[in-house]
């Protein structure tokens, strides 16, 4: 898969973002999608997604992030960077998930009195890594 030269975009229904490429910090803000406005900042050494204002995705460092979908009960996407990556999400506060990268199980975790949720996924060039996150 590659970068994403748009910064944001919508692909099959889901979202695209995310440039690990790039040196300097880059921002897009307004985009829509379904009837909500997202912003991305991204560069290598950080990609950060908000919806209307809240924060949603961020890695450490920078990642491209391939057909994100989020619903209640579920968030799925794929990954991409250049070395291994931090990812933290805003979920449900007090609530226990589930975390399984590429088809193995990585446990169950409760999110804080935020919502936040953290992962550590092992990423190499050229490597995508599957996420999925469900709600128990």
């Amino acid at each position: 898969m590659a970068v994403v030269n748009e910064l944001i975009k919508e692909e099959n229904g889901a979202l695209d973002f995310g440039n690990y490429e790039l040196a300097t910090k880059t921002k897009l803000d307004g985009f829509e999608f379904k009837g909500d406005k997202y912003k991305i900042k991204t560069f290598r050494e950080i990609t950060k997604l908000e919806k209307n204002g809240s924060f949603v995705y961020e890695s450490v460092p920078g990642t491209v992030v391939h057909g994100f979908r989020s619903a209640d009960d579920v968030v799925e996407f794929e990954v991409e960077g250049t070395e291994d990556s931090q990812i933290t999400l805003e979920l449900e506060a007090g609530q226990e998930y589930v975390t399984v990268i590429d088809g193995k199980s990585a446990g169950s975790v409760k999110t804080n009195l935020g919502g936040k949720l953290n992962l550590s996924v092992e990423l190499n060039p050229g490597q995508i890594s599957t996420i999925k996150i469900e709600k128990l």
